[in-house]
């Protein structure tokens, strides 16, 4: 071969080569698509809470900063329309029946209100709601309600969608205010109906859940929190472990439910470990924070880290401990959002 043959080989071969590795941008580029998680934005400050009561101006600010954070708006009303539009009938989902104090706290509610109305939406476009009226009137929402002229309203008083529903196999215990309550037919029993609230009324859901422990789940989350307040029939599930963890992400798969869910908040204000719906401050401590995502899972997932964490500082026995993730990697695998939090993109801003 000669020279020139021998050159324009090693050329060739040279070419076949680089074409065969990705410039350094794609290579970049491949690796952050690879490890790239949900978003999660913490915010904190430590004046948030005084003795276990919420500052709310202080949690007012820490909501500003959370949405405009999480949605790389700088101004508040703009970060807000980016989730709703001023056309949309938005439910505020809160946990409101251990009360306000373990609960989800009127501060943090209130502040998402006041983001709402900055936005352009009326206030009567603006439900706030969980199961029964009557719990989120004890827990002070009635008040708050009608301060800023938004909505109050419950699931199980809105009535349920003969349409709309969750089917399985085991056969609940129905109790008054289920839809087939004192009715025999075959079959009566087996379906979880949706309520009227979310299948004729609101259109975009915003889950505010605290950070308080489940017995069964590790956590009263953003996904039991939702499932469990929009449907009857719901006995059947509580109290065991293993039937939570294939019902309530099922559950909040319908698309009545999961597709409406543009926003999801951790009131971390206070993380209550031990106790469950009993408020038991002697369990808890204030972390001062909010924590914003569009996943549900791995918010919940953290939670329950959270309470794992706190639980380990309290010195309580391993009895007492929840490590129950069952219930998460099922949510995953219906892809409602990430249970690894190692893939997780944490951001805290601060002030």
């Amino acid at each position: 071969m000669s020279r020139n043959a021998r050159f324009y080989t090693l050329i060739l071969l040279f070419a076949l080569l680089l074409a065969r590795i990705p410039p350094a941008w794609a290579a970049t580029n491949s690796v952050t698509a690879a490890t790239a998680g949900p978003r999660v934005v913490i915010v904190q400050d430590e004046s948030a809470t005084e003795a276990f009561q919420p500052n709310a101006n202080v949690v007012r600010a820490l909501v500003q900063r959370g949405i405009t954070n999480l949605t790389g708006q700088s101004d508040f009303a703009t970060a807000w329309r980016t989730i709703v539009s001023t056309q949309d009938i938005v439910g505020i989902k809160v946990f409101s029946a251990p009360g306000p104090q373990v609960g989800t706290r009127l501060a943090v509610v209130a502040g998402v209100v006041e983001g709402l109305i900055a936005a352009g939406l009326p206030p009567h476009h603006i439900v706030i709601w969980d199961r029964q009226l009557a719990d989120l009137r004890q827990a002070g929402f009635g008040e708050l309600a009608q301060r800023y002229g938004v909505r109050l309203a419950g699931s199980v008083d809105s009535g349920w969608d003969t349409n709309t529903f969750y089917e399985s196999p085991l056969i609940g215990q129905l109790i008054f205010g289920d839809l087939e309550f004192q009715k025999k037919e075959e079959g009566v029993g087996r379906k979880s109906f949706v309520s009227k609230l979310l299948t004729t009324n609101v259109t975009k859901i915003i889950n505010v859940s605290p950070l308080l422990n489940h017995n069964s789940i590790g956590v009263c989350g953003n996904l039991y929190s939702l499932a469990l307040g929009s449907v009857d029939n719901t006995l059947r599930f509580e109290g065991d472990a293993p039937r939570l963890a294939q019902a309530v992400p099922e559950i909040y798969a319908l698309p009545a439910l999961g597709d409406r869910v543009v926003l999801n908040i951790v009131d971390a204000l206070i993380c209550q470990y031990q106790g469950e719906n009993v408020s038991r401050l002697h369990d808890a401590i204030a972390l001062n924070q909010l924590r914003f995502s569009t996943d549900p899972v791995v918010l919940d997932v953290m939670s329950v880290q959270e309470i794992n964490a706190q639980r380990l500082r309290a010195a309580l026995s391993l009895a007492a401990r929840t490590n129950r993730f069952e219930l998460y990697r099922n949510a995953a695998l219906l892809e409602l959002g990430s249970a690894d939090t190692n893939k997780v993109d944490v951001r805290q801003p601060h002030p």
